[in-house]
């Protein structure tokens, strides 16, 4: 697939465009924004952290939502190659070296888990693009929690402090009675003192698969009536242990990735957990000698994708987990070459990831060099299902008012281009024949983000374009 990159203009204090000093396999850089007004914290230089997605389901809009040192960016991203900051959120307190986020329906979810004063913060994003409303900006619920999670209308937190009560390893709260103002349903430390700490956690379906640090990793099932936690698997020693960091499944539930974060440089472990009372080991695995695996996610297709510190943006095939495969990588870190032998200070490259876009675009967050959109197509497209798109080209991926479309071999078989938005609203489909296509766009067609569909026969590839 051709993929064109834009060149665009510095807008006041804020940068989006593209960088081509980015080292990369089958993964292409769509932008790249910072604002050059963020200070970095000065105990490890770190400016950004966090990173989430959000699909406003009133207009198909993507964003990206950043969090920085100070306070928390809201990016549109419909036009991947464009951009635009269309809000901004002070947090109650500057130099912050953590800021995570989550959504639940139109509300966002900010936390940060540096000294006080810090709060929990709340916002309505319903009035985007125009603006958004902070509606809890406050540590009456909670002033510091290190990581969140949302899953079934349930915020899960870890390592919560709450002024003048104390500290909870993990806490849950209702979201589904009033997404402004959560509830507490449960602690971990009401069913156990140990762990003493959580610093991340995945959910579904009412099972918590913690990462708690030096301890280990624990896997509880909360009830769903009483909310009461039992310890169902844990893993206490394992080879390439360190600080047990983040982790994922996949979509089945049978295979489970985590990171050690500290200390640098430690392997990525992969678990069969399809039986939790044996839980076997399956691989252990390294993107770059020296480099740390901070972030793990599962796509949709069970590809794993992994914010990789000074690696940047890394994905696996892990279909045999036994045997992963590296299939791309985008190294958003500049300052340290991927290969290499790893030289940055320890907090450098990409800090988070949030695959998830209905576009398929990947958000990453890198904590000197802010956001960038990335085009993994090539990557996330496994070998045995790009035969037919092998042989398709789409020109220009770019494009004002045509499209030509290209086929390797002749035919004379009907051939079926069906243009759509990024919500899969149809806008244009016509039927040609031959292997010379030229598709006429009614000029009236909004700016943005379109999927062009190839199909003939059984055989269909899909595009991704940017009307301009």
């Amino acid at each position: 697939m051709i993929k064109k990159l834009l060149f665009l203009l510095v807008i006041s204090a804020l940068y989006s465009g593209v960088n081509a000093q980015h080292a990369s396999q089958n993964i292409l850089q769509m932008s790249n924004w910072y604002d050059t007004t963020v200070l970095a914290e000065p105990y490890y230089g770190i400016k950004y952290s966090g990173v989430w997605g959000w699909v406003d389901p009133a207009d198909n809009k993507e964003y990206a939502i950043i969090g920085s040192t100070a306070g928390t960016y809201i990016i549109e991203v419909t036009d991947p190659y464009n951009p635009v900051q269309r809000a901004y959120v002070a947090g109650r307190r500057d130099q912050c070296i953590w800021r995570e986020i989550k959504t639940y329906e139109n509300y966002l979810y900010l936390v940060s888990d540096d000294q006080v004063p810090n709060s929990f913060q709340i916002v309505d994003l319903s009035y985007l693009p125009d603006s958004v409303h902070i509606v809890h900006d406050s540590d009456t619920i909670f002033a510091r929690s290190h990581t969140i999670y949302v899953d079934n209308g349930k915020l899960y937190c870890a390592s919560v402090t709450r002024p003048s009560i104390g500290y909870y390893s993990m806490a849950v709260y209702d979201l589904t009675a009033d997404p402004t103002n959560p509830t507490l349903l449960r602690t971990l430390n009401q069913d156990y003192s140990s762990p003493s700490t959580m610093h991340d956690m995945f959910v579904r379906n009412d099972t918590v698969y913690g990462s708690a640090g030096y301890d280990g990793f624990f896997v509880y099932k909360e009830d769903s009536i009483t909310h009461a936690f039992s310890l169902i698997a844990s893993l206490t020693s394992y080879l390439d242990q360190g600080y047990n960091h983040s982790s994922f499944i996949t979509k089945d539930g049978k295979t489970l990735i985590f990171v050690d974060e500290v200390p640098a440089g430690m392997g990525v472990k992969t678990y069969d957990i399809s039986d939790f009372s044996n839980m076997q080991f399956q691989s252990l695995f390294y993107a770059n000698t020296g480099a740390t695996p901070h972030n793990p996610y599962f796509t949709k297709d069970d590809m794993l994708v992994i914010a990789y510190y000074a690696d940047g943006l890394v994905i696996y095939d892990v279909s045999d987990p036994v045997n992963p495969v590296r299939v791309g990588y985008y190294d958003t870190n500049s300052n340290d070459p991927f290969g290499g032998p790893y030289t940055s200070p320890a907090y450098q490259g990409a800090w988070g990831a949030f695959p998830d876009l209905p576009s398929g675009n990947i958000l990453v967050s890198d904590m000197q060099e802010g956001l960038f959109v990335l085009d993994a197509d090539v990557a996330l497209s496994r070998a045995n299902t790009a035969t037919f798109e092998s042989q398709v080209k789409v020109f220009p991926t770019v494009f004002t008012d045509q499209l030509s479309v290209t086929l390797a071999r002749k035919t004379e078989s009907p051939v079926i281009c069906t243009l759509t938005d990024i919500s899969g609203k149809v806008m244009v489909s016509k039927t040609y024949s031959g292997s010379n296509i030229s598709m006429s766009i009614p000029t009236e067609l909004s700016s943005g983000f379109y999927f062009l569909q190839v199909t003939e026969g059984n055989n269909s590839a899909t595009f991704k374009v940017v009307k301009q």
